[in-house]
C-alpha cells in the first residue's frame, strides 16, 4: 500500500532490469533480482540511504565523498579519446597538464566505473540538448555498475550576463541571460525603494529553476552569500553587494525557488558559499593566491552583524549544502568575534578544515541540516593553515572538521590513505555517504529523474517569457548615478536633427572593438537615435566604461588597482615600481568627452559596476553618469531615450578616492576591511569621509540611484 501520496514513477532503465513487487515496479539497480531497500521507492531518502551505504565498499564510499570537474565529449578535439558517439570524454589527462589535473585524470567511464566518482562539476557551456543528452550518458554508464549509483551534475550559476571567468562564471548566454547578480540586487533593491519587495529575485530562481532541471544539472554552486566589505575583493561581481539584510533575504528566496518549500524531485539542490563570508579579505587579496589567505576582523561585533546573518538565512532555508571559504581567520589582525554572547576561538586554518566554525557555528548555532562541500583544490593548492601537511592528512582534517565533499579532485588514493591510517573512522566516513547519497535519493535520481530529455530542454530554454522576464530585470538594473540639467532621458524631442556617437571601452582592445560593435548594432536595431560613426559630428556621445582589474589566480604586485586609469605608477608590496591598466585608450576617451563638449553637446557614460570602482577620472568627464552591472547594451538604451523608466540603485559603496583605501604601512586599512561601505564612515579617520560625491554632489553610496 502507497502512502504520502505516493504514486508509481515512470522509471527508465537503460542498462539493468525492472522488478515488480507487491504489482508495483522498480529498478533492479545491484541486478539481484531481488528488492532491497535502497531500490524502494516508497521508503524515506535516508532509509535508502542507510541500507546503500551499508552494501558499498570502502573504495564506493571514498569515490562518493569526492567532486571533480568533467569535460564533456564535444569539448575533445580528438574524437578517438571519446565513447558513446562523441558524447562522453575518454581522455587520460597527465598531472599538472591542466588546471583541473591535480591528480592524474582518467576517462569518464574508468572514473565512474572503477574510481566511484558520482559527483561531477560542468563547466562546459554547449546547447540544452547536449547537456541533457551528456548527463543521461553518464548515467547510462553509472547504471552499468555493481550498485548502479547514479551521478549528480553540479555547475556555477549559469543565468548571469558577464564575461567567462573560469570558477567563476564557467558559462552564460545558453540558458535565460540575467544581468550580473549585482544588477538583480540593483533591480530589486530599487523596487524595494519604491515600494516593492525583492520579489523579482523569486522570479528570477523560479524561472532558472525550471532550465536547470530540464537539462539534468540538479546542483547550483550558488549563490554567494558573502557581503562586499573589502571593496578591492574581486570576487564582488558574484554578490549581491553590501547590505546584509537584503542578502539574507535574497538568499532565502533563492533557496525557497531553487529547491522548493522542501528539497523534492523537481528541485535544483542550492550550495549557498562561501561561509562564514569571504568579504572580509586582507586589503583585497584573494584566497586562491597565498597572499589573500587571510579573512581579518579588526572591528568588534563584525562577524556576527555583517557577515553571519546571510548563512543564518541560509540555514534556515534549508540549504542543501554550504561551502566553506578557503580563507583563514587571522587572530594577529582580528580583535576577539563573539557570537550569540560566546567568543569565537579562532584556529588558524582555512574554514573547510575549522571544526568550530563548521559544527558549533554552522550547524548547532544556525541549525545548518545538510552536508558540507568544500571549495575546489583544498587538499593541493589552496590548503591555507595546512600547507605543511601531506594530501592524506589535509583530507582527514577537512573531513574530521565536518566536511563531507571535497571538490575538484578525484584523489581516492590520498583519501584511502587517510582512512587506512585511521585518522578518519568509518563511522565518520558513513555519515557523509548518508548525507550525501540522501540528497541524491530526494531529487529523484534513482527512480524517475534519472534520465531527461534533449527534446524538453530544448524546449523550456526557448519559453520566450523566461527572455522576456531576463531582459526586462535588464532595464530595471540600469542605475543613474548623475544627471546633469536633466541630460537624460535622450528623448526624441531633444535629438531633432542630431548624431549620436557609441563606442565601448575596455581593457582589451580586441574586446573594446568587439563591444563596440556590439552596441552600435544594437542600436541601430532599437532605431531610437541617429548614429554617426565619426565623434567629430556628434552632439551627444554614448560612452560604456568596462573596466577590468586583476587576476582570479594571482595576486597584483601591488593592491587591487579600483581607480579607472591607464599606465598609473603604482608602488608594489616589495617596493618596486608598476604600471597598472583598467581601461585603455583613456586619452581617447577624454578626446571625445573634450569634442563633444566644445560644441556644446552632451557626454553619456556607463560605468560597469563589476567592483567598487573609484571614478574620480571619469566622472568629471560626463553629463549623466550610469552604473550597469553586466546590463545588456540594448537595455541601457532604453532606458536612456526615456522607453523606460530608471529605477535601480546602487548595491554596494563606491570609494571617495584611493586615500579611503589607504593601507599604512603595517597593513591596516584607513578603512576597516570587514564593514560594508555604508558603514565605514563611523570608522573613518577625521575629515575622511568614505562614498564617493560628484560634481553635482550626489553621493555615490548603498541605495543611491536617481530617476526621471
Amino acid at each position: 500500500m502507497l502512502e504520502n501520496n505516493q504514486s508509481q514513477p515512470e522509471l527508465e532503465v537503460r542498462v539493468k532490469n525492472i522488478i515488480d513487487v507487491d504489482n508495483l515496479k522498480f529498478k533492479d539497480l545491484n541486478n539481484n533480482g531481488k528488492l532491497d531497500p535502497y531500490e524502494d521507492w516508497r521508503l524515506s531518502p535516508k532509509e535508502r540511504a542507510e541500507n546503500l551505504v551499508s552494501l558499498m565498499n570502502i573504495d564506493e564510499k571514498i569515490g562518493m565523498m569526492l567532486i571533480n570537474t568533467r569535460r564533456m565529449g564535444l569539448s575533445q578535439k580528438d574524437k578517438s579519446k571519446t565513447s558513446h558517439d562523441g558524447v562522453i570524454d575518454e581522455a587520460i589527462v597527465e598531472k599538472g597538464e591542466n588546471i583541473f589535473a591535480i591528480a592524474k585524470m582518467y576517462g569518464t567511464t574508468h572514473t565512474i566505473a572503477n574510481m566511484h566518482l558520482r559527483h561531477f562539476i560542468l563547466r562546459d557551456n554547449y546547447s540544452p540538448a547536449e547537456m541533457a543528452e551528456w548527463i543521461n550518458k553518464m548515467n547510462e554508464i553509472a547504471e552499468g555498475t555493481r550498485l548502479g549509483i547514479p551521478v549528480i551534475i553540479a555547475s556555477n550559476s549559469r543565468n548571469e550576463n558577464a564575461e567567462p571567468v573560469f570558477g567563476m562564471n564557467d558559462a552564460a548566454g545558453i540558458f535565460s541571460t540575467w544581468p550580473g547578480t549585482l544588477g538583480l540586487a540593483a533591480a530589486a533593491k530599487g523596487d524595494i525603494k519604491n515600494g516593492g519587495d525583492a520579489s523579482l529575485i523569486s522570479e528570477f530562481a523560479r524561472i532558472a529553476r525550471k532550465e536547470w532541471d530540464a537539462t539534468g544539472i540538479r546542483k547550483g554552486y550558488m549563490y554567494m552569500a558573502d557581503v562586499v566589505t573589502d571593496p578591492r575583493w574581486q570576487r564582488t561581481y558574484g554578490t549581491f553587494g553590501e547590505d546584509p539584510e537584503f542578502i539574507a533575504d535574497v538568499i532565502g528566496r533563492i533557496i525557497d525557488e531553487f529547491q522548493g518549500e522542501e528539497l523534492g524531485k523537481n528541485s535544483i539542490s542550492m550550495t549557498t558559499k562561501h561561509f562564514p563570508g569571504g568579504g572580509a579579505r586582507e586589503n583585497g587579496f584573494d584566497p586562491h593566491y597565498e597572499e589573500g589567505k587571510w579573512n581579518l576582523y579588526p572591528t568588534p561585533g563584525s562577524l556576527e552583524k555583517y557577515h553571519l546573518p546571510p548563512f543564518r538565512a541560509a540555514a534556515e532555508h534549508g540549504t542543501s549544502s554550504i561551502m566553506p571559504y578557503y580563507s583563514i581567520p587571522s587572530i594577529k589582525k582580528s580583535v576577539v568575534q563573539d557570537f550569540e554572547g560566546e567568543d569565537i576561538p579562532f584556529e588558524e586554518v582555512g574554514f573547510t578544515f575549522n571544526h568550530y566554525f563548521l559544527n558549533k557555528i554552522l550547524r548547532e548555532k544556525l541549525g545548518f541540516k545538510g552536508y558540507i562541500n568544500s571549495d575546489s583544490g583544498i587538499v593541493n593548492k589552496m590548503s591555507w593553515g595546512m600547507e605543511n601537511s601531506s594530501e592524506a592528512e589535509r583530507f582527514a582534517k577537512a573531513i574530521n572538521a565536518g566536511t563531507d565533499l571535497v571538490a575538484d579532485t578525484n584523489d581516492i588514493e590520498n583519501l584511502r590513505m587517510a582512512i587506512s591510517r585511521g585518522w578518519i573512522s568509518e563511522k565518520r566516513i558513513d555519515e557523509a555517504n548518508v548525507r550525501l547519497l540522501t540528497e541524491m535519493f530526494t531529487l529523484g535520481l534513482f527512480d524517475d529523474r534519472t534520465y531527461n530529455s534533449p527534446e524538453k530542454a530544448t524546449e523550456v530554454i526557448r519559453t520566450p517569457e523566461h527572455w522576456d522576464a531576463a531582459y526586462e530585470a535588464h532595464k530595471k538594473s540600469v542605475t543613474i548615478l548623475k544627471n546633469s540639467n536633466e541630460t537624460l532621458p535622450l528623448t526624441a524631442d531633444k535629438l531633432t536633427d542630431k548624431k549620436v556617437y557609441v563606442e565601448v571601452f575596455h581593457k582589451e582592445l580586441e574586446k573594446a572593438a568587439s563591444f563596440t560593435e556590439q552596441a552600435r548594432s544594437q542600436a541601430k536595431e532599437l532605431g531610437l537615435f541617429t548614429l554617426t560613426e565619426n565623434y567629430e559630428e556628434a552632439d551627444t556621445a554614448i560612452l560604456f566604461l568596462n573596466p577590468k582589474s586583476g587576476a582570479y589566480f594571482d595576486a597584483t604586485p601591488g593592491l587591487l588597482e579600483l581607480e579607472i586609469c591607464e599606465d598609473k605608477v603604482n608602488t608594489a608590496l616589495d617596493g618596486a615600481l608598476y604600471q597598472e591598466t583598467t581601461l585603455s585608450k583613456m586619452k581617447h576617451l577624454k578626446e571625445i568627452a573634450d569634442s563633444i563638449h566644445n560644441r556644446g553637446g552632451k557626454v553619456i557614460m556607463s560605468v560597469n559596476v563589476v567592483l567598487p570602482w573609484i571614478l574620480g577620472n571619469v566622472e568629471p568627464l560626463a553629463d549623466a553618469l550610469i552604473a550597469g552591472y553586466d546590463t545588456f547594451f540594448n537595455a541601457q538604451f532604453e532606458v536612456m531615450a526615456g522607453n523606460y523608466k530608471p529605477s535601480g540603485v546602487l548595491p554596494l559603496t563606491l570609494p571617495a578616492s584611493d586615500h579611503v583605501i589607504a593601507v599604512k604601512q603595517d597593513g591596516e586599512c584607513v578603512s576597516p576591511n570587514d564593514v560594508p561601505g555604508y558603514d565605514k564612515d563611523k570608522y573613518m579617520p577625521a575629515g575622511l569621509s568614505y562614498a564617493y560625491k560628484d560634481s553635482d554632489g550626489n553621493v555615490y553610496k548603498l541605495g543611491h540611484g536617481l530617476t526621471y
